[in-house]
């Protein structure tokens, strides 16, 4: 995918009046202005409680949830519910990938584990041209789980830019979450 398929993203949800942030390697790539490297998909983070609001926004789109590892159609009205968190929403050629991400008020919680939290307002990232993209240690975080060499390369291109206290709340998560996680050496 390219900067312009990331920007067709922008473009769809633009008019959507929820909060979403660009996720996975291209929240990292946006975090330190440059593409790294390819990517396959663009993932975008709502929030849980706003799904019905999307699903609304894409109602002329083909709707899935990924539920047991499977595609299945996402009916409309259906609140998807813990564990399920994927939405796969296609159109023509054009296909989005929305990480369903819970809150409470104004706290974002880890899905994997909701001792994990953060303000709202901490987790929104703005690149130069205003695109929201999740901040660096949340998306480390969910690619600590299974670390592919394209997550130890994130890891590495972002690690020295990461703030103290960004540095100290990864820590602190990877070790309740992945205690002897082999990046904590580096925090």
């Amino acid at each position: 995918m390219s900067q312009r398929d990331l920007l067709r993203v922008c473009e769809i949800l633009d008019l959507w009046p929820h909060a979403w942030w660009i996720a996975g390697g291209w929240a990292i790539d946006l975090h330190l202005s440059t593409q790294s490297r390819g990517h396959h998909d663009v993932d975008v983070a709502v929030l849980r409680r706003d799904q019905l609001n999307l699903q609304t926004h894409l109602a002329d789109w083909g709707l899935s949830k990924v539920a047991n590892r499977s595609l299945a159609p996402w009916p409309a009205g259906e609140v998807l519910s813990p564990p399920v968190h994927e939405i796969h929403a296609v159109k023509g050629e054009e296909h989005l990938e929305f990480l369903l991400n819970d809150a409470r008020a104004d706290t974002w919680h880890f899905r994997r584990n909701n001792e994990i939290s953060m303000p709202l307002a901490e987790l929104t990232r703005r690149s130069a041209s205003g695109i929201p993209y999740l901040c660096p240690q949340v998306v480390l975080l969910y690619k600590a789980k299974h670390p592919r060499p394209v997550d130890e390369d994130d890891f590495g291109r972002v690690l020295s830019r990461l703030k103290q206290s960004e540095r100290e709340w990864l820590k602190d998560a990877l070790e309740v979450c992945h205690p002897g996680h082999q990046w904590l050496r580096h925090l």
